[in-house]
């Protein structure tokens, strides 16, 4: 059974205004607040841009760090007031599943799972919920695996004194 959840950037909390100026100025009087709304305006672009890149950076870790178990990232847009979209949040699944019959390749595998989690430099509630999920599926493969091998090195004992 594969199991897979989505590590995600956190959307942005403010909104921002897309109205966009239709009409060049008709006079002189409106000229202070069509001024004042395009200052909005490139405002409201350059923190969307900056928010765009944020969020591919973030998600970008997630997808480089992990590898074969990361999928694509999936993104949300926002049009802004020049019309292009931006991308203001996004989530990349990961496959969290553990490796059947295998310790050593399950505990790999969620070494790898916990750093691409925890890859870009602000990890979100969700990023590290993910590499907790990680890591308690790291430690109960390392326990299985140290069990699996004091088991071998036991056989091994016994068999090598009754050779003897």
């Amino acid at each position: 059974m594969t199991s897979a959840v989505s590590i995600a950037a956190r959307p942005t909390g403010a909104a921002v205004s897309t109205r966009a100026t239709t009409a060049p100025a008709q006079s002189t009087q409106n000229a202070p607040e069509e001024l004042q709304e395009q200052l909005q305006q490139n405002l409201a672009i350059r923190q969307l841009k900056a928010r765009d890149r944020a969020v591919r950076a973030h998600e970008l870790a997630h997808t480089s760090v992990g590898g074969r178990y990361a999928g694509q990232a999936n993104l949300t847009y926002q049009r802004g007031p020049d019309g292009i979209q931006y991308a203001t949040g996004g989530e990349v699944p990961i496959d969290i599943s553990e490796v059947p019959g295998d310790p050593q390749a399950t505990l790999d595998k969620m070494r790898v799972v916990r750093r691409a989690a925890l890859a870009p430099v602000n990890p979100s509630a969700t990023d590290r919920a993910v590499a907790a999920a990680a890591g308690a599926k790291a430690a109960r493969a390392a326990a299985e695996l140290a069990k699996l091998q004091a088991e071998e090195r036991e056989t091994r004992g016994v068999s090598v004194d009754l050779l003897v």
